[in-house]
């Protein structure tokens, strides 16, 4: 039973985050999307995790649902339901700021961390408050503990906890970032580092880039959101085949990187993400790595060092090219369908003509992911407009024009050139 996996999401307490992130709302759009199973984010925040405790029910198997009064007592806004029945479960997960000194340099380290009982997140909330740290402020809360003493928490608590490193390449925040990281997992972790079997790649990365570190080979690679409103929600995510949907099947599947039950990552092109290549925001001026080099790290602009982006870190620390696809998990890079239309119709995503195309192929399609992934053309065309069908597909074929985002913004993405748009509509007109 395919089973699609964001295993990364935040609340309305995270900060730059959408007071739309509530449970019943998640659980909404995830239906709308696609997503079978999806993390709470933030449970460290105690008003979070008082709303996880109430709202949430357990399945018995680490894994919960929304209970029933609070799905049939609250309906959306939008007030448009997808035509998918599936049943949402949520996993226990919180991402956590370390900002600490080792090895002479400021570290600042983003970490996914997810538990399969209420009873470990209450003692894991516990022991940081008893141990100094201040978890009221943020869903992400920032602490001052190292990696190594965090980690010492979570498998003391759980055994099998999984402690993932988030968005791996970040510059500013991350394992392997350019700015603050570390150049290896064990160089992180310490005596801890058997404890971690995957990280998640970013938005800036994708898995080939990660493939070129042949240290990487015995960690699975992980996709999420990491979204911080719900149209952003399965951005990228995980597909896994499970016959038994549990905690422990996602914990198993991912630390034996058993490819029979992992079938595939849903990337964003990595070009799309923020950090993609190296630049500076404020000069509107980005670089290939190679470009850089050449400039030694300094921006002609202002002689200042460069953001060094992810593409260029993982030059950096790769020690082959591209390997060998068969000996991997795959991954299919897709464009978010709001992103899709906006492009097909040439304006805002947010707009409500944008909106109002989303709505009508959810209720037609069944979810977002069942059009992106599963319509063929001849069922596609029977939801949808000729120019999104057209726009799908070369989504499907890689076929778009992208300028690669750099020092915190974002990618464009292009479909049609100005040339096929002005068909588009000169063909209305007929």
């Amino acid at each position: 039973m395919r089973q699609i996996a964001d295993l990364h999401i935040h609340s309305k307490y995270s900060r730059a985050c959408s007071r739309d992130l509530v449970l019943e709302k998640i659980d909404e759009w995830c239906k709308y999307k696609g997503i079978d199973i999806v993390a709470t984010g933030d449970f460290t925040h105690p008003a979070w995790f008082g709303d996880i405790k109430k709202e949430l029910e357990p399945l018995g198997n680490g894994l919960f649902k929304l209970k029933k009064e609070i799905s049939s007592s609250r309906r959306s806004d939008l007030q448009i339901a997808s035509s998918a029945e599936q049943e949402v479960r949520f996993i226990l997960c919180t991402e956590i700021s370390c900002i600490y000194k080792q090895g002479e340099k400021t570290r600042r380290i983003h970490l996914n961390i997810f538990f399969p009982e209420i009873k470990n997140v209450e003692n894991f909330n516990s022991t940081l408050e008893k141990m100094g740290c201040n978890l009221k402020s943020d869903g992400r809360p920032i602490i001052g503990l190292s990696s190594i003493e965090l980690a010492k928490v979570v498998f003391s608590i759980n055994e099998k906890a999984m402690l993932i490193p988030a968005h791996a390449w970040t510059p500013w925040f991350s394992i392997f970032g350019s700015k603050s990281g570390f150049d290896s997992i064990e160089e992180c972790f310490g005596k801890f580092s058997k404890n971690i079997f995957a990280i998640e790649t970013g938005l800036s990365s994708d898995p080939p880039m990660n493939w070129r570190l042949s240290d990487l080979d015995k960690i699975t690679l992980v996709s999420n959101s990491d979204a911080h409103s719900l149209p952003n929600l399965g951005r990228e995510a995980n597909v896994f085949d499970f016959e038994d949907v549990s905690y422990n099947e996602i914990y198993q599947t991912l630390k034996n990187q058993d490819k029979k039950k992992f079938l595939y990552t849903i990337e964003f092109y990595p070009e799309e993400g923020k950090y993609h290549y190296d630049g500076h925001a404020n000069h509107n001026f980005s670089l290939t790595p190679k470009e850089t080099k050449k400039n030694k790290g300094i921006c002609p602009v202002c002689k200042k060092p460069l953001t060094i982006g992810v593409l260029h870190r993982v030059d950096d620390l790769a020690d082959r090219e591209e390997g060998e696809l068969d000996k991997h998990i795959p991954f299919k890079s897709l464009v978010p369908l709001q992103e899709i239309i906006a492009e097909s119709f040439n304006v805002g995503k947010s707009s409500k003509r944008v909106q109002a195309e989303y709505f009508n192929i959810i209720k037609k399609a069944g979810t977002e992911f069942a059009a992106l992934l599963d319509l063929n053309l001849d069922e596609l065309k029977k939801t949808t407009l000729p120019e999104v069908v057209e726009a799908i597909k070369r989504v499907r074929e890689g076929k778009l024009i992208i300028e690669p985002g750099y020092d915190g913004i974002y990618g464009k993405v292009k479909i049609f050139n100005d040339k096929e748009r002005k068909g588009f509509e000169q063909a209305k007109l007929i």
